[in-house]
Order: C-alpha cells, then sequence, then structure tokens
C-alpha cells in the first residue's frame, strides 16, 4: 500500500514539474517579469499580425491584378478601378 501511494506521488510531483507548475508560481509573485513577459508577447503577436496581413493583402492585390487582366466585362472595370486606387495609395505614401 504504502509503495502504491509513494509510486502515485512520485507521478504527481513528474507531471507537475512537466507542467512547470513552480516557474508559473514564480512568475506571478514578480510583478516586473511578468509585466514584461507580457509586453514582449503582445508585442510579438502584434508585429505577426502586422507581417501577416501585409502578405494576404498583398496576394490579394496579386490576384485582382491578374483577374483584371483578364478583361472580364463587368468584374474587370470593378477590379481595375480597385486596383488603381490601391496602386495610388501606395504610390502617395512612399512620396
Amino acid at each position: 500500500m504504502m509503495k502504491s501511494i509513494h509510486d502515485y506521488t512520485l507521478q504527481i510531483a513528474q507531471a507537475m514539474e512537466k507542467s512547470r507548475i513552480s516557474e508559473y508560481n514564480e512568475l506571478l509573485f514578480n510583478p516586473r517579469k511578468l509585466i514584461w513577459v507580457n509586453l514582449m508577447g503582445g508585442a510579438a503577436r502584434g508585429v505577426g499580425i502586422a507581417i501577416g496581413f501585409t502578405l494576404f493583402t498583398a496576394i490579394i492585390v496579386y490576384i485582382l491584378q491578374y483577374l483584371g487582366a483578364l478583361n472580364l466585362p463587368i468584374i474587370g472595370d470593378f477590379i481595375a478601378d480597385i486596383v488603381r486606387i490601391v496602386q495610388h495609395q501606395l504610390d502617395a505614401k512612399f512620396y
């Protein structure tokens, strides 16, 4: 009976060590480190979102330019207008 209790306690201790509960507990009691970790995490997420949105927008503009080159009757004019507006905005930002 004592051996099974010891083995079970050992398994719980190993599971807690794997979950890094002690590091999390130390983080909660150190406000400066908690703020720093959250600040860096937020900055990384913000940069990731900006890069992802830029790539997504570039792909959409590329697809619209391709569809505009096909000269589809109604859709082609609409897409060409959108591409011209986007290109005008991009040119205005770089100068």
